[in-house]
């Protein structure tokens, strides 16, 4: 029997199943919008180790292969392997977001889910609609996490920025940010003369001498 979600509720995964080998499939039906979906893997401090820990379409599977993105299947949009046992010790949690990847907005969901998938039996599910968000381009929208063990959080937190956005709030980097102008160059100093006395009118020149005439 699936365990229902809400936002904001948290429970030890221990009191859903006793498996660590998981499949999270997740799906959002919102017409004329596309979603990027993706899992960051971020340390206690909440930030990507580094940019390689960010499962997304671009990069299919985190270092330690504890994560893999599947893409759809079985009536998800998206579906993540995960396998807990794998995960280094130097993560502590995986958030599962999505982003939109063109115009629209997260109240435009008409629906979505996330869903813990246990061979092949579904154990739990958190549910949301876009009158959960506003005006919002991300949703971040579940965390595995380690706190004394694992447990699962129906967080269904909006974002105000796309993905890159979303990216750079973990801390990381996004390779097509333009780089920083150079400084504009500083101007050599100038420098005035300092003021001298007045100039004075030098004496008078001499008349030329007078040539004799030629005889």
């Amino acid at each position: 029997m699936s365990e229902q979600f809400t936002r904001g509720r948290k429970s030890q995964l221990s009191a859903l199943t006793a498996a660590t080998d998981l499949q999270i499939g997740i799906q959002l039906t919102a017409p004329g919008a596309t979603w990027d979906i993706s899992c960051f893997c971020l340390d206690p401090g909440g930030n990507l180790a580094d940019d390689r820990y960010l499962v997304f379409y671009n990069q299919p599977q985190s270092p330690d292969g504890s994560v893999r993105k599947l893409g759809a299947q079985g009536g998800d949009a998206e579906v993540f392997q995960v396998r807990l046992g794998q995960v280094e010790g130097t993560i502590g949690r995986l958030s599962f977001c999505a982003a939109l990847d063109g115009p629209g907005t997260a109240s435009q969901i008409q629906s979505g889910y996330l869903r813990i998938v246990v061979d092949g039996s579904e154990v739990m599910r958190y549910a949301f609609t876009g009158a959960d968000f506003g005006t919002e381009r991300a949703i971040m929208i579940a965390d595995l996490y380690r706190k004394g063990v694992w447990r699962v959080g129906a967080v269904g937190q909006g974002f105000a920025g796309g993905l890159a956005d979303l990216i750079r709030s973990f801390g990381g980097t996004v390779d097509d940010e333009p780089a920083p102008a150079p400084p504009a160059p500083t101007p050599p100093p100038t420098y005035a003369a300092p003021p001298g006395p007045p100039m004075q009118p030098g004496p008078p020149m001499p008349p030329p001498p007078v040539q004799p005439p030629v005889q």
